[in-house]
């Protein structure tokens, strides 16, 4: 349903280098009824789809790590993320997506995936809906190393760990990521491993 207290939205570029920053510049109803002109910037990245990997026989996750940049700068001392397995969408439908990054990122290929849920997670700045996505693995899936694609200078360590161990490090904050986090919260509550 379209929201009748926004109109007159103007959308100016201001990059589109790696992705798109956008300004608008809207009008925007208070409660009481006068129109106030608003100015956002929204950074557009695309959507993108996260899975988390589990086997309930062995109680163990599969995640990746790698480096990011943007944490490195904001405080994260080397760099390094442990994070389930995720991509962008890149045209796919999220099913898909994950099953492709799956693949790529971990060297398991997996047919079964459930979608969980489809948070924005960073609804103040960025227009991305993440869809999460949960599945079982098993040995016989395995199909390569994993590691990424090599075009896209990845470099991903992957990571079999117990489930326990994994929900530990949630506590320690060895594992800060959020859509791990929340994937991780889901398998524990819904009691998957």
């Amino acid at each position: 349903m379209k929201n009748d207290r926004i109109k007159d939205i103007q959308r100016e570029i201001l990059s589109d280098n790696w992705y798109t920053l956008n300004k608008y510049t809207f009008k925007y109803q208070k409660p009481d009824g006068s129109w106030e002109t608003q100015k956002r910037e929204a950074y557009d990245r695309g959507n993108g789809a996260a899975i988390l990997l589990y086997n309930s026989k062995k109680s163990s996750v599969v995640l990746t790590k790698q480096f990011r940049m943007p944490t490195y700068v904001n405080g994260n001392d080397d760099g390094m993320m442990i994070e389930v397995c995720a991509g962008l969408l890149d045209g796919d439908n999220p099913a898909d997506c994950v099953r492709k990054e799956t693949e790529e990122e971990t060297g398991y290929k997996i047919s079964n995936v459930k979608k969980v849920m489809q948070p924005y997670m960073s609804p103040g700045s960025v227009t991305e809906i993440l869809y999460l996505f949960v599945g079982e693995y098993d040995e016989s899936m395995k199909v390569s190393e994993g590691g990424g694609a090599e075009n896209e200078t990845e470099n991903i360590e992957v990571l079999e760990l117990d489930f326990n161990k994994a929900m530990d490090m949630v506590d320690t904050g060895d594992i800060n990521d959020a859509k791990t986090i929340m994937l991780l919260q889901y398998a524990k509550i819904n009691a998957l491993v």
